[in-house]
Parts: C-alpha cells; sequence; structure tokens
C-alpha cells in the first residue's frame, strides 16, 4: 500500500538548520505531527542539545523548533512501507526541498539515521547540489546508541547555527 506524507515541512526565513528524517511512523502520520511515537527520542535529544525542557504539545514543539532556527521535514514524498519500518521502504517518491532553500538561508543539512541518508543521497542531493551530514537515527530501533550518546553526537547541529559556524 502507498503511504502519503500528510505533514508539510516546518520552518521559517530564519531557519538556518534542515533536518529530515526519512518518512513518518504510522503514529506520527496518525496525529499529523513529526516524531509522535513516545519511545522515539528527537524530542529529548534536541531539546538536550540546546539546554531547553522537552516541548510536549505540539504548539510546544513547532515553537521550539522556530526559536532555535530549525527546519524539520522528511526526505519521503510518498512510499511503499510496512507498518513504520524503514528498512520496507521501496518506491520512494522525495519531498521537494525548493520552498524550504529558496525561503530560508540553510546552513547545513543534517538526516537522522543511515535510511534517510540513503535516501537523500539518492534521490535529493544531486538534484540540490547538497550534501547532508548524518546524525545517528533517534529511533527506538537504534537500541545501540543511549540517549546520552545521541545527545552528544547531534550537539554538532549546535555549530551550524549564524554566530557559532566552524
Amino acid at each position: 500500500m502507498t503511504a502519503i506524507h500528510n505533514m508539510p515541512p516546518i520552518y521559517d526565513e530564519n531557519s538556518e538548520i534542515l533536518i529530515l528524517g526519512s518518512f513518518p511512523s504510522v503514529k506520527s502520520r496518525e496525529a499529523k505531527f513529526y516524531y509522535q511515537t513516545p519511545q522515539n527520542r528527537f524530542w529529548r535529544v534536541v531539546a538536550a542539545v540546546f539546554e531547553q525542557d522537552v516541548p510536549r504539545t505540539v504548539e510546544e514543539k513547532r515553537a521550539f523548533l522556530l526559536r532555535n532556527r530549525i527546519a524539520l521535514w522528511d526526505v519521503i514524498a510518498s512510499c511503499e512501507i510496512e507498518g513504520s519500518s524503514d528498512q520496507t521502504i521501496r518506491d520512494a517518491v522525495p519531498n521537494d526541498l525548493t520552498p524550504i532553500l529558496s525561503t530560508a538561508n540553510i546552513r547545513q543539512i543534517f538526516v537522522n539515521g543511515r535510511k534517510a541518508e540513503q535516501l537523500f543521497n539518492r534521490l535529493i542531493a544531486p538534484k540540490i547540489g547538497r550534501k547532508a551530514i548524518c546524525l545517528p537515527s533517534t529511533s527506538p530501533a537504534n537500541a545501540s546508541k543511549s540517549l546520552e550518546q545521541l545527545i552528544r553526537e547531534w550537539s554538532v547541529i549546535r555549530d551550524f547555527r549564524s554566530g557559532n559556524a566552524p
């Protein structure tokens, strides 16, 4: 069955970092918002990286992203997928990043996990001529990484906001 991405990207003209997941989980598609599976550590990780409270509601999460100049979306617009497993993704159609890249001064693109990296490199990078930095997946399927390890490795995103770039 073809699954359709049903959430718009979150960004504004002040966004400097773009984080791309692969494709939303069943729970996130049902809730129509990103990283809604409680076991996914995305919100805990980014909150810790920016030393802020973990946002709880959709409104708090959206405000958190924009306040920290983070744009958020996914690589895939539609695909064949079984449940929420990235490993079952087939026939992926990419999202068009043009609206984000033409509105915001994105200093760096990051991908959340290896599947997002693989799909980005195959479907999007050749079209936009930009590379992405792969961060370890915040998915519960990535049990080999502790929350502390994820926070440490994701801390690199702070370096790409204006005034912090290496």
